[in-house]
């Protein structure tokens, strides 16, 4: 059954909670994309405070850029951790007893819809960060220039916004190649070993379940067809991919072994079959987000599909 992914399914009173919570959260995704998005760094000012050391009008033009940038760099931190809580609140609905993962996502449509969007806004996120070393390079100048400024008692107001500990783990954020990912990758392993009485099998099959669904409806033209936009297709791809990574941080033995619940050499075919532009971003999560691609219990042939 084709649920979550064209459809704009109503919350039913058993999701109303959970769904309403979400929802709060899902609201300020659009903005956080468009602040990322506009995003342009403050490279040039940066350039020309270490090209001029002794400059002290320069020195405070940079460090008057970047300040409002690291606020803002914080505040897409900060929206990772609610988005954390989100899909923690998410699985735990998605994969309680007694239902299997399939009864769940048809049961609790817009709950599985949510957990859709919240990959796509991730997979989105992490590309236009990929695109954008301006972020690493503002928040390293940022990081050198606090503690000379420390010594020489220039403008500190920054630090009530991000202290030493904020800043220590932005950093380690902002270092990962998909920050975002990396973050639910880690909240999906953290919520298996928090729930040892919960079987395994019903956070994987719930996440394979969804990966065939974009699956299949990538590769039926019946399906696509019907597609009211690009849009859609792109949405598709990306939560086909999000669940992928999430299945591989979490199952043992990785989403690539022969005997994997997912059809991976049919996720890969249908992605490769699309405009190289719309999917080298996600070609390129496969290949650095995921945890067993490079494993010996990779088929050699799966892993061609990805060099």
């Amino acid at each position: 059954k084709v649920f979550f992914i064209t459809a704009l399914p109503e919350p039913t009173d058993a999701e109303r909670e959970v769904w309403n919570q979400v929802n709060a959260i899902l609201q300020e995704s659009e903005s956080i994309l468009s602040g990322l998005q506009a995003y342009k760094g403050a490279g040039q000012e940066i350039r020309q405070a270490i090209q001029n050391p002794s400059d002290q009008m320069l020195q405070e033009q940079a460090w008057n850029s970047v300040c409002p940038l690291v606020v803002r760099l914080k505040e897409f931190y900060g929206f990772s951790l609610k988005l954390e809580k989100a899909l923690q609140s998410l699985l735990e609905s998605l994969t309680c007893p007694p239902f299997t993962p399939t009864q769940h996502l048809e049961k609790e449509q817009a709950l599985a819809k949510q957990f859709a969007e919240i990959l796509h806004f991730t997979l989105r996120f992490d590309e236009l960060k990929m695109r954008n070393p301006a972020i690493q390079n503002d928040f390293s100048y940022y990081r050198r220039t606090i503690s000379r400024n420390r010594i020489n008692n220039m403008n500190m107001d920054i630090e009530n916004e991000v202290n030493n500990e904020m800043a220590n783990r932005m950093s380690l954020f902002y270092a990962e190649a998909t920050p975002m990912l990396k973050t639910l990758s880690d909240a999906t392993t953290n919520f298996v070993s928090e729930n040892k009485t919960l079987p395994l099998e019903n956070t994987t099959d719930c996440l394979s379940t969804m990966a065939s669904v974009c699956k299949v409806m990538l590769e039926t033209p019946e399906y696509t067809s019907r597609f009211s936009s690009e849009d859609t297709l792109l949405f598709c791809m990306r939560v086909m991919v999000g669940v992928i990574i999430l299945y591989d941080h979490v199952h043992p033995d990785g989403a690539f072994i022969k005997t994997s619940k997912i059809d991976m050499k049919g996720c890969i075919k249908v992605l490769k079959d699309q405009p190289a532009d719309n999917v080298e971003g996600l070609l390129n999560a496969l290949r650095f987000t995921t945890k067993h691609l490079n494993y010996e219990s990779t088929p050699k042939n799966i892993r061609a599909m990805l060099q």
